[in-house]
C-alpha cells in the first residue's frame, strides 16, 4: 500500500470519523455535501485537488483582454505540454488554472480518449457549460423500449420532484414550453431569442409543425429569488466569462452555492488535497467502513471512517476507485459481483458543426453577451424508431451579428477602414450536436497492471470508441440541420465534423450503472451498490444510458434524492 502505513489514523480514529464521506466536491459532490450537512450529517468532503473560496480564487474574473500577456491565448509552447487538456474550449489564459496539467495526471488511452479535468474545490463546475434541460421518459424508457441498452430502475416521475427542488436552488433560466421530449422546470425568465433566432423558430415551426427551437434551459440567474440572494448570489451580467469562475455567482457552481450554503450548517469539512486511493470494506460487518487517502501534498496514507459513502469524484475517477477498492470479499472491485464495473462507458456525440449566413435584419444587432445558446428539443425516435439509427439528439443553434466587419473596406488602414469598423457586420448562424451514444461493453476503462501514478496508484485504461451509430445519427444532424437552415433563409451553409475524440464532450458516463438486477447493474434505484448498500454513486458513472440532454442537473437530482434517502435508511438502523 503506497504512503507511509505509521501515518495511518495518526490522529485517532474518532477524530477520522464521520457520519459521512462524499469524495469528490464538483457538480454532485456539493449537492451530496449540501443535502447530507442540512439533514444533521458531520460530512466530510475529499477533493484531491487545491481549495478554491468562491471570488478570492477566481483570479481573472475582472481582467481585461489588454491584461492578459496573450491577450487570452495560450502560447504554443504551454498546447504541446498539455496535448489533452488544450482541446478543451476553456482552456486557455483565462482559464488555464481551473484545469489540470497533462504530465501530471498521466492515463493510458488504449482508444483516443481526451479525458478533461479539473482538480480543485468545485471541480468542473467552475467550467460547466451550464445547460439543464430536463430528461423525459423517453430518454428513461427508450433503450429497453427499442432494445438498444438496459431499462432504468426508474422513471421520470420518480425524479420530477427532484428535478423541481434542485432548480429551485441553482437557478435556472428558461420558459414553460409545454414539449413531450423536454419537461418544463422552475424557471427564471429567460433570456430572450435575438430577432434572426426569432426568424429561426418561427420558420422551423411553421414548416416542420414539431420541431421546436426554444430558450435555453441555463443555470444563470436571470432574476434572482430570495433563495439566491440567501446564498450571498446575484443577477447574471451576461458577461460570458462564466469559465473564470464567477464573482457575482451569477450561474451555479458547488463554489457560489452548494458549498457554501453546506458549510453555514456547522456540520462540512472539507479536505483538500486528498486522492482517494479505496474504499475500505469491513468483511465482519458487510458493509464499507470509510476510505483510504493519500495527502498529495505529504504523501502519507490515512483513514477516515463513516457510515454512508457517496462516491462522486466524476464518472471515470470513481470508476477508477471502485475498481481499486479490493478486498477478499470484493477482489474486483467494490460490489462488482456482476463483473460490468467499469464497462458500458458513455459519452455524447459532439462530432457536428454548422454555420452559415443570413441576410437582411441589418437594422438590428443584440444586447449584451447571452451565455446560453436556444435548443431544437429532440424529435428523432420519440414514440418509434424513425430513422436508420437509435437515440435522439439535442441541437444547439443560436445567431450572431459581428461586432465590425472591417474586411469589406476597400483600405486596410487608415481612417477609412477606421470608420468600416464601426459598422456592425453579417448575421451568422451556428448549430452543433449533441447526440445520444449506445452503451456497449467494449467500451469501457480498467486499471493498469504494471503503471501508477506518484501516489501509488494503478493509472487508468481508457478504451472508448464510436460506432456505426454514432455515424448514421452525425449524418442525419447534418442533412436535418442543412434543410431546416435553409428553408429559414440562411445562406452559405456549412458543415464540419470535427472528428474529436470520446472524452472532449466532457460528458462521459457509465461504468457503474443503475439497474433493477443485480446480475446485471451495479447500483439500486437509490443509487446504492446493490452488495454494499452504504456507498452510493451519484455522479455519472451511474449512468444506464446517455439520453440526448446535458447530464449535468440529473446527477444534481439522482444526489439530492439519494442522499435524503440515504439518511431515511441511517435512521432507520439500515444502514
Amino acid at each position: 500500500m503506497p504512503g507511509d502505513s505509521l501515518n495511518i489514523n495518526s490522529k485517532g480514529v474518532a477524530q477520522n470519523t464521520y457520519d459521512a464521506i462524499v469524495i469528490g466536491s464538483g457538480i454532485s459532490g456539493g449537492w451530496a455535501a449540501k443535502e447530507l450537512c442540512e439533514l444533521g450529517l458531520k460530512t466530510l468532503v475529499l477533493e484531491r485537488g487545491r481549495d478554491v473560496k468562491h471570488i478570492k480564487d477566481y483570479p481573472t474574473a475582472t481582467l481585461a483582454p489588454w491584461e492578459f500577456k496573450h491577450r487570452g491565448s495560450l502560447p504554443e509552447e504551454k498546447k504541446k505540454e498539455n496535448p489533452v487538456i488544450s482541446k478543451c474550449y476553456a482552456f486557455d489564459e483565462t482559464a488555464a488554472h481551473f484545469f489540470v496539467q497533462d504530465k501530471e495526471h498521466p492515463y493510458i488511452q488504449e482508444k483516443p480518449f481526451d479525458w478533461i479535468r479539473g482538480y480543485q474545490v468545485g471541480g468542473k463546475s467552475l467550467t460547466w457549460g451550464r445547460c439543464t434541460q430536463r430528461w423525459s421518459d423517453f430518454e428513461f424508457t427508450g433503450p429497453q423500449r427499442f432494445n438498444y441498452g438496459w431499462d432504468w430502475p426508474i422513471r421520470y416521475a420518480d425524479v420530477a420532484p427532484w428535478y423541481s427542488h434542485v432548480e429551485k436552488f441553482i437557478g435556472v433560466c428558461g420558459n414553460k414550453d409545454g414539449l413531450e421530449a423536454m419537461p418544463d422546470g422552475e424557471f427564471l425568465p429567460p433570456f430572450e431569442l435575438n430577432c434572426v433566432e426569432q426568424h429561426l423558430k418561427e420558420s422551423i415551426l411553421k414548416n416542420y409543425g414539431n420541431r421546436y427551437l426554444v430558450h435555453a434551459r441555463w443555470a444563470h440567474l436571470t432574476q434572482p429569488n430570495q433563495i439566491h440572494l440567501d446564498q450571498g448570489r446575484g443577477k447574471c451580467q451576461a458577461r460570458n466569462l462564466c469559465q473564470r469562475g464567477c464573482p457575482f455567482g451569477g450561474y451555479f457552481s458547488s463554489n457560489s452555492s452548494t458549498l457554501p450554503w453546506a458549510a453555514k450548517t456547522g456540520n462540512l469539512t472539507i479536505r483538500p488535497f486528498s486522492v482517494v486511493h479505496s474504499i475500505i470494506y469491513d468483511e465482519q460487518k458487510q458493509k464499507a467502513s470509510g476510505v483510504r487517502i493519500i495527502d498529495a501534498e505529504t504523501n502519507k496514507t490515512t483513514e477516515f471512517f463513516a457510515k454512508i459513502i457517496f462516491v462522486n469524484g466524476s464518472a471515470l475517477n470513481s470508476n477508477l476507485i471502485l475498481l481499486n477498492s479490493t478486498s477478499n470479499r470484493f477482489p474486483n472491485g467494490l460490489g462488482n459481483d456482476s463483473g460490468i464495473l467499469g464497462k458500458y462507458v458513455c459519452h455524447h456525440n459532439y462530432r457536428g458543426w454548422m454555420n452559415g449566413l443570413m441576410e437582411g435584419f441589418e437594422d438590428k444587432y443584440v444586447y449584451g453577451r447571452n451565455p446560453t445558446d436556444a435548443i431544437i428539443a429532440n424529435y428523432r425516435n420519440l414514440h418509434k424508431i424513425d430513422t436508420d439509427f437509435v437515440g435522439g439528439y439535442t441541437t444547439y443553434m443560436g445567431a450572431y451579428r459581428d461586432r465590425h466587419d472591417g474586411d469589406r473596406s476597400p483600405e486596410q488602414i487608415g481612417a477609412v477602414y477606421k470608420e468600416a469598423m464601426t459598422e456592425p457586420g453579417q448575421w451568422h448562424v451556428y448549430a452543433y450536436l449533441q447526440g445520444e451514444t449506445v452503451p456497449r461493453e467494449e467500451n469501457h476503462v480498467r486499471l493498469s497492471k504494471d503503471q501508477k501514478d506518484q501516489w501509488g496508484i494503478p493509472l487508468l485504461i481508457t478504451s472508448v470508441g464510436y460506432d456505426d451509430n454514432d455515424e448514421k445519427l452525425l449524418n442525419d444532424f447534418f442533412v436535418q440541420t442543412e434543410e431546416m437552415l435553409t428553408k429559414a433563409g440562411v445562406k452559405n451553409i456549412e458543415h464540419r465534423d470535427s472528428k474529436q475524440a470520446p472524452g472532449l464532450d466532457i460528458h462521459e458516463m457509465g461504468g457503474c450503472r443503475m439497474g433493477a438486477d443485480p446480475k446485471t447493474s451495479m447500483l439500486d434505484k437509490w443509487n446504492a451498490l446493490h452488495h454494499c448498500k452504504n456507498v452510493f454513486v451519484t455522479d455519472g458513472a451511474c449512468m444506464t444510458s446517455t439520453g440526448n440532454q446535458s447530464p449535468s442537473i440529473l446527477y444534481m437530482t439522482l444526489t439530492a434524492r439519494a442522499a435524503n434517502r440515504a439518511v431515511e435508511e441511517l435512521k432507520k438502523g439500515n444502514l
